[in-house]
């Protein structure tokens, strides 16, 4: 908590000094004639406002002109520019999760900006598996950004999305990411990113470091980042043990498909090491990797006071501060979010750790970006942004879409809901979110728009009785849930809202176990049993949570995951249980039961099961036994039957002498093929799996359906995975109406192994493609012949 106020107190010691400046108008691009004009400058005399210039010259041009105690000041979280060349101060950490966040300081909300459409958190978000609502969302925040920065209130450059997958069911900061599976989690970075980043008919260039940019996306945090505070390792000290396996086939998947596919114009480095090297000290996951085998068209930043971490807290060869400089630009790291870089480069450079020519790249690599962003030159198509752009009524109503779209319908009893509201005019609502507002933005969040709490929400569809329960998320006594009681008791319908909050899951915050916090399940139990009318359950909450008690439970008609569903999340609830709004949503985590903690420690980072300690597999890839809740669940106020009209099923490759075929392990008793694999990087990869399938809405509701698409391994693969997703569509289809759904897919791609010498290999043998959890799949045959 420290070291987090240290690095609050220095930004707003800065922000003070840049934004409340009297002697300094307020540009928002540098290269303005106004902005020379005031210093008493020739604009025409500096080559890098010369827009006719391609960017690489004129970064190279200003960087050129600065000494060396100038650059090293534009490496932090704020460059302070130049004053003698007109070069302006910079914010690089602004934050833009699921709507512009306050979290960094110079981030203002005020008079001018008093708010910014909050969306769901992210694993709500997801939960839609709607690829075109992800995209609409970054859109969405980045043309708020552009207001907001017109208005002086933020920069254009945000660390986010967060693409770390959930490994572990007690991760703190499970709200802000896509889930356990990697394709899902990069295909949501790839469109989030691509949302954010794109400038309307400038997505295709030749050279991508010229592509102009809307807003600045950043991936993080990269890599194997997945713990806070467990039994006292923290995220600051923790070693990530991990094999290349894992490595190349999980945890770095979704990073890849950042920076490739999305062409993300940043990556933050993580505080944790992998294998013993600090993240932030690696050159090969960072240069070699990254900057390299990726091409990263931006710039690396690391975690803010990693660096600090690399000394203090890990101790990584007993370097100094100064030893610490050098390995992390060593390893590629071109911007520090702390004060190493600001305040020790000087020092050394002095002694010979660093060369000056290594900072002039790294000042080239974030200058190129905000040339991209307009930073110097002005965006023409966005200076008419401003104050009316932010919460506009397009906004809000997308915030509520994927609300909506995301809730998960986990239990229908006898098809209890939708209610009707002439039939259930009465409804006691219960438990500690029931008037929920702040607790349904999560983390990241900053001031929304509006407000709409479960309470408004189903105000508008009966008289309510709000009884809270609890005191508190964490219910810690049973005081308040005689009075919950009694208004079930006499209403026609009884809501319970419970679930998690901030206070159990958060960043720097595991959770200690999977079920409800104090006696949130003493009060939902106690509501059932004596309700008049039917009870619904609805959870709110990242992380999954084993309510197998209210599974199981007759007197619990129906349950709904909300997540944190935004700034009108009590409006998308009421919306769901009274029908307007039929729920498609899928779980993008697996729920698993409460003994499964017991089983392995959070700091296991194997997905694999590792059976001589007796740890299952994580994720749904790896893990085979009981859960309460499976990856990709969710029901509908409909049914939908499938059907697939035509498929292609088999490809053969021929093999040149250049292709070798690969040997893999099988399980024993298993007959191997006569080729078992080759190398993915040895084929040209232009084979696909097609097929065309009919979805039929055969019940009585207009509705959503996902349809989840996964492949599974040929039979008797040693320590492959047991299936995993390869694509996904949201088809809205109207009650006893068809639509044709069309999917291909790259067999290199989608049926792909990784063994455990980390090699991408296509394997030979029968295939089985697995169409959602409806037991429809076909096979597909892969040959291999020379």
């Amino acid at each position: 908590m420290a070291k987090f106020l240290g690095f609050i107190l220095l930004i707003i010691s800065l922000s003070i000094a840049f934004l409340v400046n009297p002697s300094r108008s307020n540009y928002t691009y540098v290269c303005d004639h106004a902005n020379f004009a005031e210093l008493k400058l020739q604009m025409s005399s500096f080559s890098f406002c010369d827009s006719s210039l391609p960017y690489a010259v004129r970064v190279k041009d200003l960087v050129s002109r600065m000494t060396l105690a100038e650059k090293v000041k534009q490496l932090g979280p704020m460059a302070t520019g130049v004053p003698r060349l007109g070069l302006l101060p910079y914010n690089l950490g602004s934050e833009g999760l699921h709507g512009l966040s306050n979290f960094s300081p110079t981030t203002v909300f005020d008079s001018v900006v008093p708010s910014a459409t909050m969306f769901p958190t992210v694993i709500l978000t997801t939960a839609s598996f709607n690829e075109s609502l992800w995209k609409k969302i970054g859109e969405a925040i980045s043309t708020e950004a552009r207001a907001m920065y017109n208005l002086g209130r933020i920069g254009l450059t945000f660390w986010s999305p967060n693409v770390n997958i959930v490994r572990d069911p007690r991760w703190g900061r499970i709200m802000e990411t896509s889930g356990e599976d990697p394709f899902v989690i990069g295909t949501y970075a790839v469109n989030y990113v691509r949302g954010l980043q794109d400038v309307k008919g400038h997505k295709k260039y030749t050279d991508l470091n010229s592509r102009p940019l809307k807003v600045s996306s950043c991936c993080k945090h990269y890599v194997a980042y997945d713990l806070e505070n467990w039994k006292g390792g923290d995220r600051l000290n923790f070693d990530s043990r991990v094999r290349e396996q894992d490595m190349v086939e999980t945890f770095q998947r979704p990073f890849e498909m950042c920076v490739k596919e999305g062409d993300a114009s940043s990556i933050m480095c993580s505080y944790n090491s992998v294998n013993g090297t600090p993240s932030c000290a690696d050159p090969k996951l960072l240069n070699q990797t990254v900057r390299g085998k990726w091409d990263l068209h931006g710039y690396i930043v690391s975690d803010c006071f990693a660096l600090k971490a690399m000394v203090d807290n890990h101790k990584f060869l007993n370097d100094t501060k100064e030893d610490a400089i050098a390995q992390a630009r060593e390893a590629g790291v071109d911007v520090e979010c702390g004060t190493y870089y600001t305040s020790f480069t000087i020092n050394a450079v002095q002694q010979g750790k660093v060369k000056e020519e290594d900072i002039d790249k790294s000042l080239n690599y974030m200058y190129t970006v905000l040339m991209r962003l307009g930073f110097f030159d002005g965006s023409p198509q966005y200076k008419f942004l401003g104050r009316a752009d932010m919460c506009s009524p397009e906004n809000i109503e997308l915030a509520k879409e994927a609300a909506k779209e995301g809730i998960v319908l986990l239990k229908n009893d006898n098809h209890t809901l939708p209610l009707n509201s002439v039939k259930f005019k009465t409804l006691a609502l219960v438990g500690p979110h029931a008037n929920a507002t702040d607790a349904m933005l999560g983390n990241y969040a900053g001031y929304p728009c509006q407000y709409t709490s479960p309470i408004a929400g189903f105000s508008a569809y009966a008289n309510v009785t709000y009884r809270k329960g609890c005191r508190h998320i964490s219910c810690k006594n049973g005081s308040l849930i005689f009075p919950a009681v009694e208004a079930s008791k006499t209403a026609d319908a009884t809501i319970i809202l419970a679930g998690l909050g901030l206070s159990i899951e958060d960043e720097k915050l595991d959770r200690e176990n999977l079920l409800l916090p104090g006696y949130q399940t003493e009060l939902i139990n106690q509501v059932a049993q004596v309700s008049k009318g039917p009870v619904i359950l609805v959870i709110m909450s990242a992380g999954g949570v084993d309510i197998s008690f209210a599974k199981n439970n007759t007197n619990i008609k129906a349950i709904l995951w909300a997540g944190y569903p935004g700034q009108d999340g009590g409006q998308a609830i009421a919306d769901v249980v009274f029908g307007k709004y039929n729920p498609g949503g899928r779980l993008p985590i697996t729920w698993y039961e409460a003994d499964y903690v017991n089983k392995l420690p959070v700091t296991s980072m194997p997905l694999r099961p590792i059976p001589n300690l007796g740890y299952p597999g994580r994720t749904y890839k790896f893990f085979d036994g009981s859960t309460v809740y499976p990856f990709g669940y969710g029901l509908s106020y409909t049914q939908f039957k499938y059907n697939i009209t035509s498929s292609n099923s088999s490809l053969s490759i021929k093999l040149d002498k250049f292709q070798p075929c690969l040997n893999i392990n099988y399980i024993n008793g298993t007959q191997k093929p006569q080729c078992p694999a080759t190398l993915v990087d040895d084929l040209k990869c232009e084979e696909f799996i097609q097929f065309q399938m009919e979805v039929q809405n055969v019940g009585n509701v207009d509705g959503s359906e996902v349809i989840l698409v996964y492949s599974k391994p040929p039979n008797g693969i040693a320590g492959t995975h047991i299936k995993q997703v390869i694509g996904f569509q949201r088809v809205f289809v109207e009650a006893g109406q068809t639509k044709m759904v069309y999917f291909a897919f790259n067999a290199c791609k989608s049926l792909r192994i990784v063994d455990n010498a980390a090699n991408i290999l296509l394997p030979s043998g029968q295939h089985t493609i697995i169409v959602g959890h409806s037991g429809l799949s076909f096979p597909f045959n892969v040959n291999f012949s020379h």
